[in-house]
């Protein structure tokens, strides 16, 4: 089985897709694009499975990472915008991409409304032989994410080198 892509809610897909753009570097596939509730069609039907009768409509985004996997965004028309990490909400805790250059990624995140939540750390300090880092950090919209200096198999296996 392969990533194929994640959904992420935002509160002004504008500034979320500027964002996931300018700081994040993925490209857009396809721009912001209404959606409204209708039953005509099989996205319509969709939708409806999806968000219920009366949702009322929202933007979509679709961006793509440089390895190919789809980024979309959300902007419901009728929702509350949430700030804080909800522990009690089951799901999707954050997602991660990789990247070479932490700094830059950190400084833009502030710059374009979102937030450092730790300093980069390593995940065996120790060992010298184990380099790989990590952070986590914040949308403008309070969605987390991950960077890591190395693959998910790289970071966490017990014998690379």
């Amino acid at each position: 089985m392969k990533m194929n892509h994640i959904g992420i809610m935002v509160g002004d897909m504008t500034q979320a897709v500027e964002f996931y753009t300018q700081v994040l570097g993925l490209t857009i596939v396809m721009n912001n694009t209404k959606v409204k509730e209708e039953r005509e069609t099989a996205i319509g039907k969709m939708c409806i499975a999806v968000f219920g009768e009366g949702f009322k409509g929202f933007n979509i985004a679709h961006l793509l990472t440089t390895d190919g996997i789809g980024v979309e965004l959300f902007e419901m028309n009728d929702r509350e915008q949430r700030h804080e990490v909800n522990f009690a909400r089951l799901g999707i805790f954050h997602f991660c991409l990789q990247t070479d250059d932490f700094e830059r990624v950190m400084t833009k995140t502030e710059e374009y409304g979102g937030k450092v939540r730790m300093d980069v750390m390593r995940y065996h300090p120790e060992d010298d032989a184990k380099p790989a880092k990590m952070v986590y950090l914040e949308d403008p919209f309070g969605n987390l994410f991950e960077l890591y200096s190395h693959s998910y198999e790289e970071t966490y296996a017990t014998d690379y080198e």
